[in-house]
């Protein structure tokens, strides 16, 4: 009897263990909820612009199928606790951000520069990117091209093009214009008839190639206007641009026809005006940089944000990486000069140029602006404060930005854009201490349109969002 007794309330001892277990107590009152915000974190804790849902407190060692049985008792039993108020409140913020950036951008404040949805936005897309790597390797030809010495084989242009010399009797005829400019007479007199198909090979695919481009831009152009795809901005913008690469092979056989003329001193080597040059290389760096500002603006018309927070970050960043791109840029037209002058052919030491920092002619031409423009000294040592300067410019930026609140694809781009300049510093002194071999010339060269191309790419990225867009954001901040 006394056994039975025992065991009896064991058990129900156990039961009554097992039940407050499964079931535990809720308090009677429970903490205020906290509001979720947008931006600033949410419900116990977050930053960063997410949505975090409640800390809960700790129930003791539980398993999984208990865990979730006091869970939904926890739910049932007090609908208006701290994680019943939260997750509503969570789920009614998610639905009123969607729902605002939905509208913003469908009511105004965004134009797209493309219509008819997002298959034709994609279309546009690609053929634009397909035509900014058309320029790029354009411009990495023409590098190629002036390295090899080939920019002075074809002695005559035609704006409509020409067959290339496809007999003997055409070949030679050829070669004998080109035996009467000065190029021949001063450097390669004496060349073979294969040599010179190889220059004139090189200079006819560089007139080829861009005369393709204005095939690849213009038919598509017209397809796509024709289809009602493009906008009147996009159309205008996309006009210009068209005209200036036109505009382009005027510019290239104005300079090959400078370097068609004789020297002033027997002295110097023919070559093309450094000026025109400059003019040429300029033009195809803002033919490139605007198709590649277009096609972003075409594929994201709006940057990424994700809070206010980030949007403030972008704009404090986008003060400083606007001053960087210019000195980018400015730096990349010196390039120019020095290929027009040959200057990388001179002082093939560094940091040090030659026994000394400074050479004494730097200054030597009279009137003084000239020697920025045309003497090797001062072109080289102008050349190479700029890249330097270029490389301390992007790394501040890069330090600057570590310490402010942006959309971390951003910050990502700017430690890929501080990489790509130390690379390039990196191929410009080893180009000049091997005296200019085609190969690294056509990488420095290509580099700098890579460095130029990445801070396109971030200055777009940081630009300032649409009205609809900034006032989605704002007005999900306020509605929680």
């Amino acid at each position: 009897m006394m056994g039975s007794r025992v065991a009896a309330a064991l058990l129900r001892r156990t039961r009554d263990q097992a039940s407050a277990f499964v079931a535990p107590r809720l308090p009677i009152s429970p903490p205020a909820p906290a509001v979720p915000r947008v931006g600033s974190g949410s419900c116990g804790g977050g930053g960063g612009g997410h949505l975090l849902p409640p800390r809960l407190g700790s129930v003791g060692p539980v398993s999984s199928p208990s865990r979730f049985a006091s869970f939904n008792a926890f739910r049932s039993l007090a609908p208006k606790t701290l994680l019943g108020q939260c997750t509503r409140k969570m789920s009614t913020t998610a639905a009123a951000l969607n729902s605002t950036v939905a509208n913003g951008t469908a009511n105004s404040g965004l134009k797209l520069l493309v219509t008819k949805g997002p298959e034709a936005q994609k279309a546009v897309g690609i053929w634009l990117f397909g035509c900014a790597a058309w320029v790029f390797c354009l411009v990495i030809l023409g590098g190629i091209t002036r390295l090899t010495r080939s920019g002075l084989s074809m002695t005559d242009w035609k704006f409509t093009g020409e067959i290339p010399p496809m007999t003997d009797e055409a070949w030679l005829l050829e070669f004998e214009k080109y035996k009467q400019s000065p190029e021949y007479k001063r450097v390669n007199k004496g060349m073979s008839l294969e040599d010179f198909k190889f220059i004139y090979w090189m200079e006819y695919g560089h007139r080829m190639w861009g005369r393709a481009l204005g095939f690849l831009f213009a038919v598509p152009f017209a397809y796509f206007v024709a289809k009602g795809y493009v906008t009147r901005q996009l159309g205008l913008r996309l006009s210009a641009l068209f005209a200036l690469g036109g505009g382009q092979g005027l510019i290239g056989w104005w300079m090959v026809k400078s370097g068609l003329e004789e020297p002033k001193s027997e002295y110097i080597q023919p070559r093309v005006s450094p000026y025109r040059l400059a003019t040429h290389l300029t033009s195809a760096f803002v033919i490139y940089c605007g198709i590649l500002w277009t096609a972003l603006s075409v594929v994201m018309p709006d940057p990424p944000t994700g809070s206010m927070n980030w949007v403030y970050g972008a704009a404090k960043v986008r003060k400083l990486a606007i001053p960087v791109s210019a000195i980018v840029g400015i730096t990349a037209i010196s390039g120019a000069f020095v290929a027009g002058n040959d200057a990388g052919h001179a002082y093939n030491s560094f940091p040090k140029m030659g026994d000394t920092w400074i050479p004494e002619d730097v200054f030597s031409m009279e009137p003084f602006i000239r020697n920025f423009f045309e003497n090797t000294s001062t072109v080289q040592l102008n050349h190479r404060i700029l890249a330097t300067t270029t490389l301390l410019s992007v790394g501040a930026l890069w330090l600057a930005a570590r310490k402010i609140d942006m959309h971390p694809a951003v910050k990502s781009l700017i430690g890929s854009t501080l990489g790509m300049a130390a690379l390039q510093v990196t191929l410009g002194i080893s180009t000049l201490l091997m005296y200019v071999p085609t190969s690294l010339g056509s990488a420095h060269q290509a580099g700098a349109l890579t460095l130029l191309s990445l801070m396109i790419l971030l200055t777009h990225t940081l630009r300032r969002p649409s009205p609809a867009l900034l006032k989605s954001l704002a007005t999900a901040v306020k509605s929680t």
